[in-house]
């Protein structure tokens, strides 16, 4: 059976989880996320805990065992706290910022280059710092991939949009083939 779905999901005395037929709505004032979950696992709620029991013993209704746990504590986790990624800007000349709807990035291309931010995330920029943060880990997730796509981290001058917990393996470049004569 897998451990992880063993485990139950404590709610905080300030979140409310709602059951209603396969989709789960987790809310804490403001913030509120929802997701319907396979038929082949069922989830229960007391008020204190959620618990997710499989409906049979196959490899599908395994696998989905832990995923359903997992997705539901990080909901919990999202409307409690937050979920946040920090990213790091390296470029001369390179600027970000934050205009409506959308981050604006001149990164080194002859164009400024768009990424929308969707409903429920938020991003912050202070100087060469990027904040991604909101209540839903996989928007959150999401939207820091996509600005950071736009210019990956390359290892000979450490130029490009970096995760601040990223560790960049840096390389030496060509070597000067003329010299020692």
């Amino acid at each position: 059976m897998s451990r992880i779905g063993k485990k139950p999901v404590p709610l905080p005395t300030n979140v409310k989880a709602n059951i209603n037929g396969r989709t789960v709505t987790i809310e804490s004032g403001k913030n509120k996320l929802s997701i319907e979950h396979h038929d082949q696992v069922v989830v229960k709620s007391d008020g204190k805990q959620i618990t997710i029991e499989r409906s049979n013993e196959s490899r599908l209704a395994r696998a989905l065992h832990g995923l359903t746990r997992a997705l539901i504590s990080n909901m919990v986790t999202g409307v409690t706290t937050g979920f946040v990624k920090e990213l790091e800007l390296n470029g001369v000349g390179w600027t970000i910022k934050v205009q409506g709807p959308k981050v604006m990035m001149s990164v080194g291309y002859a164009d400024v280059r768009e990424v929308a931010i969707p409903p429920g995330a938020k991003v912050e920029v202070v100087q060469n710092r990027i904040k991604v943060s909101g209540p839903d880990k996989q928007v959150v997730g999401q939207l820091a991939a996509q600005i950071r796509s736009h210019r990956p981290p390359e290892p000979y001058n450490g130029k490009g949009i970096k995760y601040i917990d990223e560790i960049i393996v840096r390389k030496q470049g060509k070597a000067f083939a003329g010299g020692g004569a």
